[in-house]
């Protein structure tokens, strides 16, 4: 048995190494195809951009700006970087419009007070952009599907919804992966998008273009869906905060694809995406409809919280070794808790994290289908991978490769209810138990959102497991918020996420408050004096 387990520990640091030198290997590869054209993104010119969209909001209440003022500002910011990053895929300005006026006259006419508005209205007349995926009346609902192209949502989604009835007001749509299952935001319908920290770098998935448009201030706050990270990648990638909140809190109505199980509805999450903590705790209690179960309006107060951390997954073979200009931050958050508040840091060393990425894939598994070569086709037959593949390989398919690829890899693996699901969910409780205990109602944890800065365009099919840091906080049903902290050398976002336990989402948003205070948040792109 000891000479066996010395094998297995041999052969996976030989894994390990091999990987490690594919990966340097195709960075440099990836850097001469696309890091030749980058292109600058415009720079921010109106500071009214810069600003919170709580900011914003109580600014229009008082009027010393007027909703229409706002939306132009963002407008004109849509189409001036548009042409550059790709992020914005359609849009309502007209429509618009027309909100903005009726806001600015509901103002002016006085019949509300300016503090029922504040309680009743929070984000009147504020615009915000959502994701292509989440339902917005009149607006197509492809999700980067090319048989969806020419649908268009007949109703809002409930989070939509609720968000007009605040007063805030959907102006565009924004990019993803080809049904929301990659996390890089590319399909052919839109194209792909690119980063406004440097345009050769990737922007996250699936709301990659919700991220990339909030980092260069395209609209004042937006809204993204996580399933396996796809809220706190872009997040992490584009340098802004996130929030995948606990599961049901926040209605999934109105999403495609919808989840094919209660297990994935648990998983999955909408939540806030943007440039200022501040804006975090208003959005949730909106789109929420303030869920009792959390606690929302109750007090956080930093000098009572624990806080534990964990740098890495333990050393996964196929999942890259967190940078250390990533390590580091929990080094620089310890020493800012200690010197601040007297909070000493834990350190801990969950085990079962190197077991992520199989865990979230076994946890993602169907009894029934429908499987993903049918939602390929929006649920109308299914295609023929392989010949879809030789399609592909001629420019003729309407499918990205990654698209095609999880159609192959989809029955690979472990299948639902067998042995090996059976040991990963088991594994998967066992952990959950684990945090739990560990976090308690007064306690976070702070993780790795991604071991490394944005890669180069396509450079996520050589490490397609990187995911895991983000996937496995789903899986085990918790809150997080993904809170960015800086560039690294390379001038690329980094940051990392707060975990808290289900229900103790506010936890995480007083952290993500109180690290932004600490360490700067979001640095614009470029401004301009």
């Amino acid at each position: 048995m000891g000479k066996d387990n010395a094998f297995r520990e041999y052969a996976r640091r030989i894994t390990k190494v091999i990987f490690g030198l594919l990966e340097v290997f195709f960075h440099w590869l990836f850097a001469i195809v696309y890091g030749r054209n980058k292109e600058s993104m415009p720079p921010i010119k109106d500071i009214l951009l810069l600003e919170s969209a709580t900011s914003i909001a109580l600014k229009i209440r008082n009027k010393k700006i007027s909703s229409e003022q706002v939306l132009e500002s963002f407008i004109e910011r849509i189409e001036e970087i548009n042409p550059v990053l790709n992020c914005v895929v359609a849009d309502r300005f007209d429509e618009a419009r027309r909100e903005a006026r009726a806001a600015d006259d509901l103002i002016k006419s006085q019949t509300i007070s300016e503090e029922v508005l504040a309680k009743e209205k929070p984000f009147l007349g504020v615009p915000f952009t959502t994701k292509d995926c989440i339902a917005v009346k009149g607006l197509i609902h492809s999700s980067g599907l090319v048989c969806r192209k020419d649908i268009k949502a007949e109703e809002d989604a409930i989070v939509i919804a609720r968000l007009k009835r605040a007063g805030a007001i959907p102006i565009a749509l924004t990019n993803v992966s080809e049904l929301c299952m990659w996390w890089e935001s590319a399909n052919h319908v839109h194209g792909r998008t690119n980063n406004p920290y440097d345009t050769s770098r990737i922007v996250g998935g699936s709301s990659g273009g919700e991220g990339c448009a909030q980092a260069s201030a395209a609209s004042a706050f937006g809204v993204g869906s996580d399933i396996g990270g796809s809220i706190r990648m872009p997040a992490f990638f584009n340098g802004i905060f996130g929030h995948k909140p606990s599961p049901l809190t926040v209605p999934n109505d109105g999403q495609y694809p919808q989840p094919v199980t209660e297990e994935q509805n648990k998983f999955l999450g909408l939540g806030p995406m943007c440039r200022r903590a501040e804006d975090l705790l208003p959005i949730l209690k909106v789109i929420s409809n303030n869920n009792p179960s959390l606690k929302l309006d109750e007090a956080v107060n930093i000098k009572n919280i624990k806080f534990y951390y964990q740098d890495s997954d333990g050393g996964s073979n196929l999942i890259s070794s967190v940078a250390p200009d990533i390590r580091e931050l929990f080094i620089k958050i310890a020493q800012h808790l200690d010197k601040a508040y007297s909070i000493k840091a834990n350190k801990v060393a969950f085990k079962r994290f190197i077991k992520s990425g199989p865990l979230w894939f076994a946890n993602m598994k169907s009894p029934s289908g429908p499987m993903f070569a049918q939602q390929l086709t929006n649920l109308k037959g299914s295609i023929n991978p392989y010949w879809e593949l030789v399609k592909w390989v001629v420019g003729l398919s309407n499918h990205t490769f990654i698209g095609l690829a999880t159609c192959l890899l989809e029955k690979g693996d472990c299948k639902y209810g067998d042995e090996k699901y059976r040991y990963l969910k088991e594994e998967r409780d066992a952990l959950r138990l684990e945090l739990i205990d560990l976090l308690a109602d007064d306690g976070v944890l702070l993780y790795p959102t991604h071991p490394t800065s944005a890669p180069y365009h396509n450079e996520p099919l050589i490490k397609p497991f990187n995911f895991a840091y983000t996937g496995l906080i789903n899986v085990l049903k918790l809150p997080a918020t993904a809170v960015p902290m800086g560039l690294d050398r390379h001038g690329l976002p980094i940051g990392i996420q707060v975990i808290a336990n289900e229900g103790n989402d506010r936890l995480c948003l007083a952290v993500a408050r109180e690290l932004e205070k600490a360490f700067g948040g979001w640095i614009p792109p470029e401004v301009q004096a």
